[in-house]
C-alpha cells in the first residue's frame, strides 16, 4: 500500500490526545457515608468496573476513527508499477500502408485499428502517434482523433527496422519515465531485417494484425512489346499470389473510355496483350477486379506524341553508321561538314557528335562548353592525326586530356555493365566471352574512374566525364572494326536516348523519377504537375531547349497527370503504386524480454492499464470511519 500524500500521517500523533484525556482524568470523586456501606459499596464498585469498560471501548472506536480519517485524507493506494514516482510516456506507431487494405475478421484492417485506438485510449491521456507519413508529438486522441478517422493509405511504406527506429526518437531522454511503445502493423515480409532492441526502460508491444485472406490479384506491369509502322502491341503482366482463376476480365481504358476488353486464365501469373494505333494518344488505365487489395487493381499509363532527341554530327569521315543508328523515326538526324556548321542550330541540339575532327576550333570550343554546361551531351571521336592542343583545350573543360598515340592492336573485352548505358536491360546476363572489337590505334589517357568499355589492359576505349562521351580510337574501318561490333548500337543508341529523356510509360511513386520535357520556357516560367485538384510543382532544371524534372515522394496519389506551363498543356504522365506489397507474406514474431506480442490492439491497452492502475482505498476508510462513528454513539447510547 502506497500514499498519495504520505505527510499527512504525521497527524496520527493527534492520537495522543484523546488516550491522554481517557488516561488522566482530572476530575476528583468526593466519598460519602451511608449507614448500609455494604451494599453501596458493592453498588459502586460494580459501577466503577462497567464505566472502566465503557470508557476503554470509546476510547478504542475514536482512536480507530481518527486513524482512518488520517488515513482517508492521505489518500492510500494499490498499484502494480510505482506511476507516482515514474512518468509514464506512450508512444504508437501505426502502419496505414496499402497491405492494411486487406480485411480481417473485423473488417478492413486500417479501419478497425483506428477504432480500436480511439475506443481504447483515454481522450486525455498525453500520447505521441506516428504513421508512414505523419507525426503527431505529445497530444492526445482527442485532438488528433478527426485525423484518424480519416487516415488514408500512404505510399510511403517505412520498413519495420526504420518505424521502431523513427518512434523510439518521440520518447524523452528522461531515464526516470516509464515507457511504452505500440507497434500497430501486419508486419509484411520485405528486404529489411527486422531484430527489435530496445533498452531496459523500453517495454514494445507489438501487434500483429492478421488478415483472414491471403490471395491476391495484381497487375504487375505494362510495356510495349513490339512497335510497328502502324501499331503498338502492348503487353500487361498480371500476378496471383491465390488459387487458379479461370477467367479473369481485364479491361483497358483511354480517357475514362472502354476501348478493349479480354480475359484471362491464370494460376501464378500472366501476360495478356492489346493492340493500339500507333500514332494514337494514349492516356490509358489497365484495370482488373480483385476483392483482396484495391490499389494494385488499375495501372496508369501513358502514350503520347514522341519526342525526338536533336542531334547534330559534325563529320569529317563518313557518318553512314551513325545514320542507321539515329533513325528519322526515333531521332531528329543532322549532319554538318566541319566547315558548314551554322553555329545558330547548336542551342536547339541535344546531342553533338564530333565525329574524327583533326583540329577543333576555338570558336566551336567555346561553344561546346556552353552547350555542356546548359544540359547538352558531347560524343567525341578523335581521328588519328588529331590537333592535341585543341583537343586538349576542349577535354580540359571535362577534367580530362590525350596523351601520345599509341600504335598497338587492342581488343575491347570489358564492358561496365553497372553503367546507366547497360544496366536497363540491354544486357540480360554479363557475357564474358563474344567476338571482341578492336583497334589498330589509341590515345593514352590518365582516368581515375572507371571506363564505360575497356580494352584488355584495362586501358579506357569509351569513358564519361559529366556530360561528355569520349572515345579513345578512331572508330573508321581503317582503324577499328567497333562500328561492325553488336555494342556500337545499344551504345550510340542509348546515348542518343539519354540525351532526351522522355518519359517512360509510366513511373513508381517513392522512387526517384527523372525524365526531360521538350519545351522552352520564358523567364519566371515553372512547369507543374496538375489532375483535378492536385497541383504540385515539382524539382526541375531549365535549360536552353528542354526542362529535367524531378519527382520522388510527389506525387502521392497514383494517376494521370498532366504537365503544365500555366494553362498550356504539355503533356502527360503517369504515376503508379509500388507493386511490393502486392505480396501478402508476414515476417514470424518471437517475444523475448520487454517485448511482448499479440494480436489484439484492446488486449494490449488494457495489459497497459492494469500495469498502471490506481486502486484508490481512501473510500474504505471513510466507510470505516463512518462505522466507528456508528458503533461509538451505540456505545454511548446502550451500553449500561
Amino acid at each position: 500500500m502506497q500514499f498519495k500524500h504520505p505527510e499527512l500521517l504525521y497527524a496520527l500523533f493527534l492520537l495522543l490526545i484523546p488516550i491522554i484525556v481517557h488516561l488522566f482524568q482530572l476530575r476528583k470523586f468526593q466519598k460519602v457515608a451511608f449507614t448500609n456501606v455494604a451494599f453501596l459499596k458493592e453498588a459502586t464498585l460494580q459501577t466503577r468496573k462497567s464505566s472502566q469498560i465503557k470508557k476503554w471501548l470509546v476510547l478504542c472506536t475514536r482512536l480507530l476513527l481518527l486513524a482512518a480519517i488520517v488515513f482517508a485524507f492521505s489518500q492510500p493506494f494499490t498499484s502494480k508499477s510505482d506511476v507516482f514516482k515514474a512518468k509514464k510516456e506512450t508512444v504508437i506507431y501505426l502502419d496505414n500502408s496499402f497491405s492494411l487494405q486487406a480485411k480481417g475478421n473485423q473488417g478492413v484492417l486500417l479501419k478497425r485499428a483506428v477504432q480500436d485506438i480511439i475506443s481504447n485510449v483515454p481522450e486525455s491521456e498525453n500520447i505521441s502517434l506516428i504513421t508512414n507519413d505523419n507525426t503527431y508529438k505529445n497530444t492526445s486522441i482527442k485532438a488528433i482523433k478527426n485525423d484518424l478517422l480519416q487516415l488514408g493509405y500512404s505510399s510511403n511504406k517505412l520498413t519495420s527496422e526504420a518505424a521502431l527506429l523513427k518512434s523510439n526518437t518521440m520518447f524523452s531522454k528522461q531515464n526516470s519515465t516509464s515507457k511504452n511503445l505500440v507497434f500497430i502493423s501486419d508486419f509484411q515480409q520485405d528486404t529489411s531485417p527486422f531484430n527489435p532492441k530496445i533498452d531496459s526502460l523500453t517495454n514494445l508491444h507489438l501487434v500483429k494484425l492478421q488478415p483472414i485472406n491471403t490471395s491476391n490479384i495484381t497487375i504487375d506491369s505494362v510495356y510495349i512489346s513490339k512497335r510497328t509502322a502502324s501499331a503498338i502491341e502492348l503487353k500487361v503482366l498480371i500476378k496471383n499470389s491465390g488459387n487458379t482463376i479461370e477467367n479473369l476480365p481485364v479491361s483497358l481504358f483511354s480517357d475514362d473510355n472502354l476501348i478493349a476488353k479480354t480475359s484471362v486464365a491464370i494460376e501464378n501469373d500472366a501476360e495478356t496483350t492489346f493492340s493500339l494505333s500507333v500514332n494514337e494518344v494514349i492516356n490509358g488505365k489497365v484495370s482488373i477486379d480483385d476483392s483482396n487489395l484495391q490499389f494494385d487493381n488499375s495501372l496508369f499509363f501513358n502514350i503520347n506524341n514522341g519526342s525526338k532527341a536533336n542531334i547534330l554530327s559534325i563529320n569529317a569521315v563518313n557518318d553512314s553508321f551513325l545514320k542507321r543508328i539515329y533513325t528519322d523515326y526515333e531521332f531528329n538526324y543532322t549532319a554538318t561538314l566541319e566547315n558548314q556548321l551554322d553555329y545558330n542550330i547548336v542551342d536547339q541540339q541535344h546531342l553533338i557528335i564530333l565525329n574524327e575532327l583533326d583540329v577543333i576550333p576555338n570558336a566551336l570550343i567555346a561553344t561546346l562548353k556552353q552547350f555542356t554546361k546548359q544540359g547538352g551531351t558531347l560524343i567525341v571521336i578523335p581521328s588519328k592525326k588529331i590537333n592535341k592542343q585543341s583537343y586538349n583545350q576542349l577535354l580540359a573543360n571535362y577534367g580530362s586530356n590525350f596523351n601520345d598515340l599509341l600504335s598497338a592492336e587492342k581488343r575491347i573485352t570489358t564492358i561496365n555493365y553497372a553503367h546507366p548505358l547497360y544496366n536497363n536491360g540491354v544486357f540480360e546476363k554479363q557475357v564474358s566471352n563474344f567476338q571482341y572489337p578492336k583497334v589498330k590505334s589509341f590515345y593514352s589517357v590518365s582516368l581515375n574512374n572507371t571506363a564505360v568499355l575497356q580494352f584488355e589492359d584495362s586501358k579506357p576505349f569509351l569513358y564519361q566525364k559529366n556530360n561528355a562521351f569520349i572515345f579513345t580510337a578512331a572508330l573508321n574501318g581503317e582503324n577499328s572494326n567497333f562500328i561492325n561490333s553488336p555494342l556500337i548500337v545499344p551504345t550510340l543508341y542509348n546515348i542518343g536516348k539519354q540525351s532526351l529523356k522522355t518519359p517512360n510509360l509510366y513511373y513508381t511513386i517513392g522512387q526517384e523519377n527523372t525524365f526531360d520535357v521538350d519545351t522552352q520556357l520564358q523567364q519566371d516560367d515553372i512547369l507543374s504537375l496538375v489532375n483535378d485538384n492536385i497541383n504540385i510543382i515539382p524539382r526541375q532544371q531549365y535549360f536552353n531547349n528542354k526542362v529535367v524534372i524531378n519527382t520522388a515522394k510527389n506525387p502521392s496519389i497514383a494517376n494521370i497527370y498532366t504537365i503544365k506551363n500555366k494553362n498550356e498543356s504539355i503533356k502527360n504522365i503517369s504515376y503508379n503504386y509500388n507493386r511490393n506489397e502486392s505480396n501478402l507474406t508476414y515476417r514470424d514474431l518471437s517475444p523475448s524480454k520487454n517485448i511482448t506480442i499479440s494480436d489484439s490492439i484492446t488486449e494490449i491497452f488494457n495489459t497497459l492499464k492494469s500495469d498502471t492502475k490506481v486502486n484508490a482505498l481512501w473510500k474504505w476508510f471513510v466507510i470505516f470511519a463512518l462505522a466507528l462513528l456508528i458503533i461509538e454513539m451505540g456505545i454511548l447510547k446502550y451500553f449500561k
